[in-house]
């Protein structure tokens, strides 16, 4: 294969990706002003439907023009010589091979960043904002982004640094020190994630005694589940949304509850929630997700290893000597048909996941509480009722809520 004919195969990834996008999102955006199935009834009144149906249409625009900049600032980028401009000036900056990389990463990081702000800014302050949904003040969303951005520095950069390293030290076999690394560092993110990452962001304070937690606790004993600790997140002071998660595995599970869902949801409609998160860890699903996670990231790295020293991906954009970051660069692209069939593939697992913690919560008899659950978490998020097959097969991490009420009904 030659370097003008890989330029080639790398344009038409980044073209069709973009089409296929652009033409599955218009497909499914033709759905949103369809009549709300006879299950979810009840849902919204006419008004409450029509300003859901206005808020999809905005942020399908709003995305629309988002991805329409982004292409074609890539492809400018890429046609007048962006990579091999900026490899030449990360190369005269420094004669260390780290280093060079990090430079030519981090620019980048940083160019994407700053044209990210607008858009980020847009959305809180004039999209979410219009439909009743930020509660984020200017102050904190500036405050956001440097925390966010010190974060990123910092993990993201010794992330990077410990990979560049290991590829200088073992050039053929790096991927097996960055895969050890990478498993290491990913279960270290799920243990401590909720009491050291969070933390920097919202507050979180244990669940008060109370009925609540009486109804949770006496779930969580009947189906012997151990939870360390209950805890609620201040996720008002950004959104009206509500959430729930958990975090940690073995004897160091959380609960985490936004304060939304207490406002939105009762004792029994959150025990139902919490039933369906045990399903998750009753069945495994945790331990399979990042068992499955670490393997994907192994065979990617694998598959890195076998381009990044070619060559020819530094040829096709007219760099005459191979290096990491330009190989990086072109292999993402390249790697972009196999992306979308492992993400697929992790979208159908994760979904049946979902029933599986559907069914268990029902087990208890959960079924209509779990329902009323969801159909208010949907009406307080305003979430696509509507959402059009393919869409949901290529997307969808969890499945519909119609398809979760049918499942629940059975």
């Amino acid at each position: 294969m030659t370097a003008q004919l890989l330029f080639i195969i790398f344009i038409a990834i980044i073209v069709f990706n973009f089409v296929f996008d652009l033409v599955l999102n218009h497909i499914n955006a033709k759905h949103y002003k369809d009549a709300i199935p006879p299950e979810l009834e009840g849902i919204y009144d006419d008004e409450e439907y029509i300003k859901s149906q206005d808020y999809k249409q905005t942020n399908y625009k709003f995305g629309l023009i988002q991805s329409i900049f982004s292409f074609v600032v890539l492809l400018l980028f890429i046609f007048l010589n962006g990579f091999k401009l900026l490899d030449g000036f990360s190369h005269q900056s420094s004669n260390n091979s780290i280093v060079v990389s990090l430079l030519f990463f981090g620019f980048i990081f940083i160019a994407n960043t700053l044209v990210s702000i607008p858009f980020s800014y847009y959305h809180n302050f004039v999209i979410e904002e219009r439909f009743g949904f930020n509660k984020m003040t200017k102050s904190l969303f500036v405050k956001d982004f440097f925390k966010s951005l010190f974060l990123s520095i910092i993990l993201g950069g010794s992330v990077l640094t410990a990979i560049l390293w290991f590829h200088q030290l073992f050039p053929q076999k790096f991927w097996l020190y960055a895969w050890a690394f990478m498993c290491v560092f990913s279960i270290l993110m799920n243990l401590f994630y909720t009491s050291v990452i969070v933390p920097l962001f919202n507050k979180l304070a244990p669940l008060k005694e109370g009925e609540l937690k009486n109804t949770l606790q006496k779930f969580a004993k009947k189906v012997q589940f151990k939870i360390d600790e209950i805890f609620i997140i201040d996720g008002s002071k950004r959104s009206t949304k509500a959430n729930a998660y958990f975090s940690g595995f073995g004897n160091k599970k959380k609960v985490v509850l936004y304060d939304t869902l207490l406002n939105d949801l009762s004792n029994e409609e959150i025990a139902a929630v919490l039933a369906h998160e045990v399903g998750h860890y009753k069945k495994k699903h945790i331990v399979y997700n990042l068992v499955l996670s670490l393997l994907l990231t192994g065979f990617t790295l694998y598959i890195l290893s076998l381009f990044i020293n070619n060559p020819i991906l530094a040829q096709a954009f007219g760099i005459s000597e191979a290096n990491f970051h330009i190989g990086t660069i072109v292999f993402a692209i390249l790697y972009t048909p196999i992306s979308v069939v492992t993400r697929l593939l992790m979208n159908i697992l994760s979904r049946k996941f979902e029933y599986q913690a559907d069914n268990y919560a029902k087990q208890f008899g959960y079924s209509d509480k779990l329902i009323n659950a969801l159909k208010k978490l949907s009406k307080s998020s305003f979430s696509n009722l509507t959402p059009h097959k393919f869409y949901v097969f290529m997307h969808y991490s969890h499945p519909t809520l119609l398809q979760r009420f049918t499942n629940l009904k059975q």
